[in-house]
Parts: C-alpha cells; structure tokens; sequence
C-alpha cells in the first residue's frame, strides 16, 4: 500500500472504538552482540525494563493509531504488577485489570547486532476472566478487539465486538471456546503459533513470513498474498514487531478496510516498530 492510499484509509470523522482483551509482562531488556553461547558471558550495552508482553504492545499501539485502546487484562498484586499498570497508563492505554494474587509475569530478552529478540518468559501467561469485574458490556461498541489471553468467557465476550481478531498463542481458549473469528494471526516462523483446526474456521488466517510479507488464508479459498512493507529506518529492536502488527491489522479492520488492505496496514506497523527501541520506540502514529 503506497503512502497516500495509506492515508485515505483511514476515517477522520468518527471516534473509532479498539479494544484489547489479554495479558502483559513485565519485561527486562538486554541489548548484546550475539546471544551466548552455553557457558559463556557476554556484556550488555544497554538495559532497560517496560511493561510489554503480546496484550500491552498491541494495545499501545491501537492507542496510537486511534486516539485511545480499552485494556481489559489480569495483573500479579505485586510491585512489578502495579509499576506494569502506571506505565501502561503513561503510555496513554486506558487500562481496565483484575489483580491476582500470583507474581506478575516477567520476560527476559536479549536484543543482539542483527536486531533479532530471543525471549525468556517466566511465569504463566495471566489472562482476564469472563466473571471477573471488568466492564466487557463495551466491548459491544468495539469496532474491532484483539485477544491475547483470558478464559473462554472473556473470549465470549470480544465476540460481541464487530470484528475479533485473535493470536494461535491462545490457542488452548481458542479451541474449546468454539468462537468464530474474523481472523486468526500467526507467524509461520514461530514453532509456538502452530496452525490448528478450529471450529468454526475462522473466516481469514493471516500468516506473517518475515521479509517476504505473508499470506491471507480465507475460508472460502480465495487466499491472497501480501508484501512486507519497507522499514522507515534501519532494524534497531524486533521485540513488538508482530504484535505491532497484529495492531495494524485489528485497526484496520475497525476502520472497514477489506482483510488484505487491513494486513498491509499491518505490516506498516511491524516495519515501524522493527526501528525503534524496544516496542514502544518507533510505533507508527497517525
């Protein structure tokens, strides 16, 4: 998608209403020449620590692209939890969290020469449930949401949105909530988002290939590739990128943009955090 069509997709008149329903971590990054090897010791250059995780990227940048993002999320009632919260709310996310009793989840992650994020988690993956008090009736005024995390009636619920975008990280809701999906988004280099049937078969799967762009898998047969969108920079940091994307995408598909025009949205949004610092440097804004 060429810059000034870029631009003309998007409505300028009306509010449009994102939402994400899902998780966060609390993440340390390190940024080193090459990853070690085992036994070795490598020095970083540079550290920093930043709320993040899959639901937090995407709605920080669906809070940039439309001007605000509801949050519906689970947080460990600890430091790292609450710290997670303030920094999300500075990044402009109108956070609504249950608070657990277990530590909040934390990563790790190794950020080398070539760019490339190698990612340790620690913890399970903490996820809002349907029953808890949370106000998921707005999820019915939701152009779009994109779901990351939560139990099968937190699923039920982003279903009342227009549109529902969903990651196979999720797969173990996925599967026994037995939702139909808009789109189903996963990487095609990532062993962990693995394709699996669900039923009912979701109406696109968007798969991401890297450099090469990516594939749009329809339900009827009519799938359609797309091209990777060109970096505005040089690569700095790919922490983000997909979620990034998947952003884009759910963005796109609240403004009405056909699914392939909503992907190549999306991919603008991965090329733009993939130079940046972290997932929050370089996000695209309108």
């Amino acid at each position: 998608m060429d810059v000034d069509r870029f631009a003309r997709s998007f409505q300028t008149d009306a509010l449009t209403r994102v939402a994400v329903v899902g998780h966060v971590e609390w993440v340390e990054f390190a940024r080193v020449d090459r990853v070690p090897a085992p036994g070795e010791i490598v020095h970083a250059s540079e550290t920093w620590q930043e709320p993040a995780g899959g639901g937090a990227v995407a709605a920080v940048q669906l809070t940039r692209l439309a001007g605000e993002c509801l949050f519906l999320t689970a947080l460990g009632d600890d430091e790292l939890g609450h710290r997670a919260l303030r920094g999300l709310e500075q990044l402009g996310v109108r956070v609504e969290a249950v608070w657990r009793p277990e530590p909040q989840r934390r990563a790790f992650v190794y950020v080398d020469a070539a760019a490339e994020r190698t990612i340790t988690v620690i913890g399970g993956r903490m996820g809002p449930h349907g029953a808890d008090e949370l106000p998921w009736s707005e999820l019915a005024d939701a152009d779009a949401v994109y779901f990351t995390a939560g139990d099968t009636g937190a699923l039920r619920a982003a279903r009342a949105a227009r549109q529902l975008v969903a990651t196979t990280r999720a797969n173990d809701v996925l599967i026994p909530a037995q939702v139909q999906l808009d789109v189903l988004v996963r990487s095609a280099r990532d062993p962990d988002e693995h394709y699996v049937e669900l039923e009912p078969r979701p109406q696109f799967v968007a798969e991401t290939d890297g450099a090469t762009g990516g594939s749009l898998l329809a339900a009827d047969g009519t799938d359609a590739r797309w091209d990777a969108a060109p970096p505005p920079g040089p690569p700095v940091d790919a922490y983000g990128a997909g979620d990034s994307f998947a952003a884009g995408l759910t963005y796109g598909l609240a403004q009405g943009l056909p699914p392939l025009e909503a992907v190549e949205v999306g991919a603008r949004c991965g090329a733009a955090c993939l130079t940046g610092r972290g997932p929050y440097g370089a996000q695209l804004r309108l």
